[in-house]
């Protein structure tokens, strides 16, 4: 999950509960003892079920303060689609986020993933390709259940979009659109993966900031001027950099139950100041971003924006 920041005070008390609900702040550390907690997808941790805890591998041994836990990762050259769904005619979003996809990929800011492996000692390549994207208007309504995400997916693969294994679906919604599990109070966005058309596919929800500025933006003045779209170029890179590390929610992810990125949700690290009064801090293409930074498996572990 891509929660909310410790940047603005609110945020790091309401927005992390958009995060810190969702990413650290109800859940603390287990103690010797106390079981250890399994991720949701959506940035907290939560205790695994009786009898249906992942076990721990060696592997990644935990000394950069994540773990690997068996399961599989996203290798080789992942896609992502996007699927606008809602109302986004006149919204440069469709440009600004298509540019950031084609962008990321084999980037020094998503090469920190090449830090994490399966048990085979395959590494993430760092490479993305971008697949192209489609519109849905408002198929299912303007409030979503996660079954409903988990529908517009299945039903932008039988339409239009290829099926694909190793790639990952984003539902990018438009501002007049919510998700009734917990957007703007729980989350900002999260990543799954589930049966659909009979393979296991991996998809995102990604809300729009615009919604709940003081929850799920960092700033109102985006370097691309569009607030919401910049406020979605982090939460996408969030969500990305977590479902091909932990796709299945039993790969890469910490004693709390956090992922990758959910252990640098909302720091930024060094950032530059536009004209227009806007920060960023990455410069992908011709764009500049303002995206938080991701956890390097390596050298302890620590929050950065580029690797090596």
């Amino acid at each position: 999950m891509r929660g909310c920041d410790t940047g603005k005070l609110v945020l790091a008390v309401a927005a992390l509960a958009v995060t810190i609900s969702a990413d650290a702040g109800r859940v603390r550390s287990p103690s010797d003892g106390e079981p250890d907690m399994i991720p949701s997808g959506k940035g907290w941790g939560e205790i695994a079920p009786p009898g249906n805890a992942h076990k721990r591998s060696r592997m990644g041994g935990g000394a950069n303060g994540i773990l690997y836990h068996g399961g599989p990762l996203m290798l080789g050259t992942p896609t992502v689609y996007y699927i606008f769904y809602g109302g986004w005619s006149n919204n440069t979003a469709t440009t600004i986020l298509p540019d950031l996809a084609q962008h990321l990929g084999s980037s020094p800011y998503f090469n920190i993933n090449t830090t994490y492996f399966d048990g085979s000692n395959r590494h993430v390549t760092g490479a993305i390709s971008y697949g192209g994207s489609m519109s849905m208007g408002y198929t299912h309504g303007t409030a979503l259940s996660d079954n409903n995400i988990q529908q517009i997916v299945a039903d932008a693969i039988a339409s239009q979009l290829p099926k694909d294994t190793n790639a990952v679906y984003f539902v990018l919604t438009s501002a007049d659109v919510t998700a009734t599990s917990g957007f703007c109070t729980q989350y900002c966005g999260w990543h799954a993966n589930g049966s659909i058309a009979g393979s296991d596919i991996k998809y995102a929800f990604v809300g729009n900031p615009d919604r709940c500025p003081n929850a799920c933006e960092q700033q109102t003045i985006g370097p691309n001027g569009n607030a919401g779209a910049d406020g979605m170029a982090s939460i996408i890179a969030h969500e990305l950099e977590e479902a091909v590390t932990d796709p299945d929610l039993n790969a890469w992810y910490d004693r709390r139950g956090q992922e990758n990125a959910d252990k640098c949700a909302w720091t930024f690290g060094t950032t530059m100041t536009l004209p227009t009064g806007a920060t960023y801090n990455v410069t992908l293409g011709t764009r500049n971003y303002l995206i938080q930074q991701n956890w390097v498996n390596a050298s302890g572990g620590y929050c950065a924006k580029s690797y090596p």
